[in-house]
């Protein structure tokens, strides 16, 4: 029996057998049959040239086909109410685990959102204060924001003893939201000279809110009311008149034989566009609400949201709208020194929350900072959080880019969450550039050995020491360090900066350098962002180019983005003698079956929709009439199918010639994207791409300053040459360029260096140091002098 039990400890179980992720065929977006298999319960990192297909084989084809999965496994009425999700271009997925995203998309653009709330802090401290604040007002719900208080009263019907009898009852919910701004901390005023013109009648067009010109239905709603006469000027209407117009309740009523509501103007305006997040809006809208809407700090609450109950309760002197404001590694120290046996359980646990921000790095947030001014990469920290103290193991995490924003010494505490997630028995998926990051993987995979189209097979599979040596693009760059420049160029000017104290800055005083190339850097949360983007005005010459995404549906693509097929359309027009519109898959030479779309969308309800190329144009997107149109001998189909570099050379010379046209598609190769097919939809762009594309389309502005926010984020080492390259090109040209930026590379090759710090919070805010990279080098005062030394081989 004893022999027995040796024999089956020496032998593995068969259900440990399952140690590998094996993908077969993948042929997503521009994948070319990759086969590779994944080791389970290891880090593995995904690099790559910008565009070689790493997210197409992790998100798009791993982390989909799991979430598709699980998606199938509940029952078909919740699936309908789920996003249907197509099976990924692949032959075959083994060894799939649940995987949890963690992407860098921004947090919820909803105003009430805020670090707490999306990470839970918000709702323990509030059962903290039900429970010990002084005066006690009532349940966790009168510390929310979010929640109104209401009461009501009425009689109510109850049967006793074969009786009817009316009752009187009452109720009343106490909630924490101040009556005032209704929980958003700020109160907006509408200057109505913004939203008519009361000199002109409604019939004359009167309402200049975008949207309500022009006979559509908006307008027709109030012109066909009937509360008022349409012919009559708004400055002529009665006291009535006008409370109907602006003010009236939503009322039922018919209008050309369709039931409608009718609401005032005010009221209709604030639900549909003041209720939304400005920097999701179309730019039209978002320049109305800039003129028409002004926001001021609410008077009542002074912008902490809480009704004046819900700010009396105190814990040792604090109220919640003080702890909420508190930076959360000072809110961590207070929260640590409470000593109340009663709820011991739910203090371990905030600490831990707490203390997860501080060990992540952003232990200089406040729970009250709203979640929509997060940059991607704290989004992206903050959402892991959640899962630092999950219960969950044998889970895939997949990450992208978790450095973005960080700075070299907050890449060490990243490295070291990633190494923890995997220890707890996790399989993690990182998409990184970073050396730093790559240098601590269990296996790498290197994806290339181009962009796009040149692009899309493995190019190596195994360990960190096996890529050094592997002679792939990675390989060879792995081991790069930019050298500090032997001379410096010297300042023409300086942009002065006094006093700035936005967020967490200090009263700074500095003088920016122009004509040359300034980087400013220093620790996340710092005040980088702060100084330059609150400090620097944008116009008179300021040319800002962020992080923000790129706003475009599936029709748009990089020709329609950056205004190169305006030029290329009249060309066309001109040269068959017919209408420009012929040629936009928008409009009139939109092929009829698709829309212009080139693809049929078939929605099978509760099954996943399937995307099909239209049989009528073949995928080509226009009507077979438009295709006989030619220009230069290729049809306009042609013409979007071409990579950025034919592209370039088809309208540099020759009977396509086209100036306008050719300066766009040449900044589009000066930002390494000559390798993009003009026509391909934005949606399958990379980040780094989607950057570069913006990058691109500004390079046309007429400035003297450039203000760029990391460039670097989602490019590859060997990308980064090029990036430096377009900064030389762009301070020889006369520019200033001002550059904010962690990649030790930018810092080496900067004129100028402005380094904030020393920590972040309120432990920052401070120039640390001002002077050439050599000199930071040689002083070694800060972290970056420590880390740029250690990169340069100082």
């Amino acid at each position: 029996m004893a022999r027995k039990t040796e024999t089956q400890t020496s032998e593995p179980h068969v259900a440990d057998s399952h140690g590998l992720i094996r993908v077969h065929g993948a042929r997503e977006n521009n994948l070319k049959d990759v086969s590779i298999e994944i080791p389970k319960r290891r880090l593995t990192v995904f690099t790559g040239v910008s565009g070689s297909g790493k997210s197409s084989l992790v998100f798009d084809t791993i982390a989909a086909e799991s979430q598709r999965l699980i998606n199938e496994t509940y029952p078909a009425f919740v699936q309908g109410f789920m996003p249907n999700l197509a099976r990924p271009e692949v032959d075959v997925l083994d060894g799939l685990t649940t995987a949890i995203i963690v992407d860098q998309q921004r947090m919820g653009g909803d105003p009430r959102s805020t670090v707490g709330t999306a990470t839970d802090a918000n709702a323990l401290l509030r059962i903290l204060f039900s429970r010990l604040g002084k005066p006690h007002i009532g349940s966790p719900k009168a510390f929310s924001f979010n929640i109104a208080s209401i009461s009501g009263a009425g009689a109510v019907t109850v049967e006793r003893a074969g009786q009817k009898v009316k009752e009187r009852r009452s109720f009343s919910i106490t909630g924490g939201m101040c009556p005032r701004c209704e929980g958003r901390g700020a109160v907006t005023d509408l200057d109505l000279s913004q939203l008519f013109d009361e000199t002109l009648s409604l019939n004359e067009g009167a309402i200049t809110v975008p949207g309500y010109k022009g006979g559509g239905w908006n307008s027709r709603l109030y012109i066909e009311s009937g509360f008022f006469d349409p012919d009559k000027p708004i400055s002529k209407f009665t006291k009535k008149e006008l409370q109907d117009f602006l003010h009236r309740e939503p009322t039922r009523m018919k209008i050309a034989g369709i039931n409608m509501t009718y609401e005032g103007l005010i009221p209709r305006i604030q639900k549909s566009m003041l209720s939304k997040d400005k920097e999701s809006m179309q730019p039209h809208i978002r320049e109305f609400v800039d003129r028409a809407v002004t926001f001021a700090t609410c008077p009542d609450c002074d912008g902490t949201r809480l009704s004046e109950g819900a700010r009396s309760s105190k814990i040792d002197g604090i109220s919640i709208a003080d702890a909420c404001a508190m930076q959360i590694s000072d809110l961590a120290a207070w929260v640590g020194g409470l000593d109340e046996p009663s709820v011991a359980p739910l203090l371990a646990t905030l600490q831990h929350t707490l203390e997860s921000f501080v060990e992540i790095g952003l232990g200089y947030l406040s729970l009250d900072r709203p979640a929509g001014t997060l940059s991607g990469g704290e989004a992206q920290r903050t959402k892991m959080i959640r899962h630092l103290g999950s219960s969950l193991t044998d889970v895939t995490y997949v990450f992208d880019e978790p450095t973005t924003g960080l700075h070299p010494h907050d890449i060490q505490r990243m490295n070291g969450l990633l190494l923890r997630l995997r220890d707890k028995g996790n399989t993690v998926l990182v998409v990184e550039h970073k050396p730093e990051v790559i240098a601590i993987a269990d296996h790498v995979v290197d994806l290339g050995p181009g962009a796009g189209a040149g692009g899309g097979t493995v190019c190596f599979e195994g360990t960190v020491e096996g890529l050094r040596t592997g002679g792939t693009i990675t390989g060879r760059h792995f081991d790069d360090r930019a050298s500090l420049k032997e001379s410096v160029r010297k300042p023409t000017g300086a942009l002065e900066i006094r006093g700035a104290s936005t967020h967490n800055l200090r009263g700074v005083d500095v003088d920016v350098p122009l004509g040359i190339l300034t980087v400013v850097t220093g620790v996340a949360g710092s005040g980088k962002s702060s100084l330059v983007h609150g400090s620097i005005p944008t116009g008179s010459g300021v040319i800002s180019v962020d992080q923000g995404a790129i706003r475009g549906s599936r029709r748009s693509n990089p020709a329609t983005y950056t205004g190169l097929l305006e030029p290329i359309r009249k060309a066309f027009a001109k040269e068959n003698g017919v209408k420009p519109a012929l040629f936009s898959s928008n409009s009139e030479g939109a092929c009829p079956t698709c829309n212009g779309a080139g693809v049929v969308y078939t929605d099978l309800a509760m099954m996943a929709g399937v995307a099909t190329t239209c049989e009528e144009c073949d995928g080509k997107r226009f009507e077979a009439s438009v295709l006989e149109y030619r220009l230069g001998g290729r049809d306009i189909s042609e013409v979007l199918a071409m990579p950025v570099t034919e592209a370039e050379e088809f309208f540099g010379a020759g009977e396509a010639h086209i100036p306008a046209a050719h300066r766009i598609l040449q900044r589009l190769t000066d930002v390494g994207l000559g390798y993009l097919t003009i026509g391909q939809p934005l949606t399958t762009l990379s980040g780094g791409e989607r950057q570069r594309l913006k990058l691109a389309t500004h390079m046309a502005d007429k400035g003297g300053v450039y203000v760029l926010d990391e460039p670097t984020a989602g490019l590859h080492l060997a990308d980064v040459e090029q990036l430096l390259g377009l900064l030389d090109r762009l301070v020889d040209s006369g520019k200033s360029v001002i550059v904010v930026e962690h990649h030790q590379a930018v810092m080496a090759h900067a004129d100028w260096i402005i380094d904030l710090g020393p920590g972040a919070g309120h432990d920052g805010g401070r120039i640390v140091f001002e002077g050439t990279p050599a000199d930071l080098v040689a002083g070694r005062a800060t972290l970056t002098a420590e880390h740029l030394a250690q990169y340069v081989g100082a």
